[in-house]
Parts: structure tokens; C-alpha cells; sequence
């Protein structure tokens, strides 16, 4: 059996999604594979490859690791994440892993693991797929987090998202909305993703949030508003208004320069950073190809709109 999801890019409401904001997100060309084929032992031989075809991590299992709370060989935190969700899967379908035979699976990401667009998420849908449980409640149990990711990695065309109530540990696939949206800007061959050479940590970036976040009504309302705004948007001026605005609401929320005022001050264009700030991907929007401006700095990773978004 093989299996695929979708990587994701939150293009309004990052951070304030987790609290109830209107948020904009795509599905990315790049993704993840899962394939799932028997052998006779009674484990789980895992590996998982690169965008390279390198394997990054290879280990095995026994069935009982995962029915107990036993220890992985080495102590491995790469194995004991698995095995927790593994565990977390079985226990949200207990026939999971109940055969007589074992699996050989594989793992395939088809963009670099430093590129930030959900080798957790795309893994944890695959994984949900192949176990036939909600791919938001094995989120819930493992990573957590807003959900958006998931609903990338399902969907093939841009969505809104919103949760309906603060996000918990309870969150299930009956608290948040899911629309898909026709999100194909006249423009987008003048926006550009480029990486900022740094992966960033979402869980680390999501709770400095919390420690900061307060009174965030009047902000969530504004950034609901740019995100209606931003998908009916025609204009690019209008849209690069859109994107300093949001980067100003938000910067005032986790009390961080926009990245543009930080590194890209000299850019002729506007600049939005995407999902936790400091690493990753940035939104560049620009009347010319900004390729060669970004090289100079030392970003060798720009993508034409139109070659990420799916």
C-alpha cells in the first residue's frame, strides 16, 4: 500500500490560528510517501529516505515495543517518537498492528527535511491512513498544534482554516473549519518562497507565543480580515499592503521585528514571514525576479510561486 500527503504553508494567521484566527493556508507540490508492504516477522522494519534517496533514519520494531512501554534499542529519540505514535495510533484503533505478519515501510520525503513544509504532519496523515484512525486525534496525541497541516496535507487546493474553540489537548476533527477556497492570484507570478537557511522550531516558536499573547481579540479580528481580504485581493500593491499589515500585527503580538525590517530593509518589494518567525520560508512579493537580490545575501532557495503552491 503507498501512501501520500501534501506539504503546507500557512500564509495568514500564524500563530494566532491556534486561538480562533481566519487563517489562509495552501498545500505544497512537495510531500511525503508511505509505503507499507508485508514480510513474515512480526515487526516493523522502518526507513526513511531524503529528498536525495539517502536514508536518514532506518531501526526496527517488535510489535511489543509498541503494545508496551518498553524502551527502544539506543535510545534513539527518532525511534521513541514513532513508537509513539505508533502507540498513540494503536490506541486510537486497537486492531492496528494486531496481525500475525510484520511491515516493511518506507518513508519518502520529496523536499528537504530542513525546508519546514510537514515532515511531522505528512508523516502523521500517512501514518493515520495506514492505521484508519483521525489524523487530527493522532495529532492531538502526539505533536499537537493547530491542525492546519493536516488539512494540507488532505487537501489539493488552498483552505481556509479556523478553530472553534482555544485549542486543547481534547481537539478533535469537530472543532475547526475547513473550507476550500479558489485561491489563484492574478499575481502570483510576481511572489516568490525563499528559504532562510534555518529550520525553525514550531513547538519552541508556539509556546514563546503563549508567554507573550494576551487581549488578542481586536488583533485576531484584524487578521481575519486580511485573510478575506488577501483571497479576493486583485491588486499586488494591494496585496503587498495586506502583508505589512499582517507582519505588523503580529510582530507586535510575539514583540518581533517583521524580518523584512530585520534582514531584507533594502528589498524593493514586500516581505511576509510564514508560520513560526526566524526560519523557514518568507513570502516574497516583487514586480521583478528577486532571485539574484536574495543570492547576494546568501539564499540560494527561491521558488517561484507557481512551482510550490499545488
Amino acid at each position: 500500500m503507498d501512501y501520500c500527503s501534501n506539504g503546507k504553508l500557512l500564509l495568514t494567521g500564524e500563530y494566532v490560528v491556534l486561538d480562533g484566527a481566519l487563517s489562509l493556508a495552501v498545500p505544497t507540490t512537495f510531500g511525503q510517501s508511505l509505503t507499507v508492504e508485508s514480510i513474515v516477522e512480526q515487526k516493523i522494519i522502518w526507513r526513511s529516505l531524503d529528498d536525495k534517496d539517502t536514508v536518514w533514519f532506518d531501526n526496527e520494531f517488535l510489535f511489543e515495543q509498541i503494545a508496551t512501554s518498553q524502551t527502544p534499542r539506543n535510545d534513539n529519540p527518532i525511534s521513541e517518537r514513532l513508537i509513539q505514535i505508533l502507540k498513540a495510533a494503536k490506541q486510537l484503533n486497537p486492531q492496528f498492528l494486531s496481525s500475525v505478519s510484520g511491515f516493511k515501510i518506507t518513508a519518502k520525503l520529496d523536499f528537504p527535511r530542513d525546508w519546514g513544509l510537514g515532515t511531522s504532519s505528512t508523516l502523521i496523515n500517512n501514518i493515520a491512513n495506514w492505521a484508519n484512525v483521525d489524523a487530527y486525534e493522532l495529532l492531538a496525541l502526539t505533536f499537537g498544534g493547530s491542525g492546519y497541516d493536516i488539512a494540507c496535507a488532505q487537501n489539493d487546493s488552498a483552505i481556509t482554516y479556523q478553530l472553534e474553540s482555544p485549542l486543547s489537548s481534547a481537539q478533535n476533527n469537530k472543532k475547526h473549519q475547513i473550507k476550500t477556497i479558489d485561491f489563484n492570484p492574478t499575481f502570483k507570478d510576481h511572489l516568490y518562497f525563499v528559504h532562510l537557511n534555518k529550520k525553525q522550531d514550531s513547538r519552541e516558536g508556539i509556546a514563546q507565543y503563549k508567554l507573550n499573547a494576551s487581549n488578542l481579540a481586536a488583533s485576531i479580528s484584524e487578521i481575519n480580515t486580511i485573510t478575506s481580504a488577501m483571497i479576493s485581493c486583485k491588486s499586488l500593491l494591494e496585496f503587498n499592503h495586506l502583508i505589512e499589515t499582517h507582519e505588523t500585527i503580529i510582530g507586535a503580538i510575539v514583540r518581533q521585528q517583521p524580518v523584512k525590517k530585520l534582514h531584507f530593509s533594502d528589498f524593493d518589494g514586500a516581505i511576509k514571514s510564514l508560520g513560526a518567525w526566524g526560519g523557514d520560508f518568507i513570502l516574497v512579493s516583487s514586480k521583478t525576479n528577486p532571485k539574484s537580490y536574495f543570492e547576494n545575501k546568501g539564499y540560494n532557495t527561491v521558488i517561484p510561486y507557481v512551482d510550490m503552491v499545488l
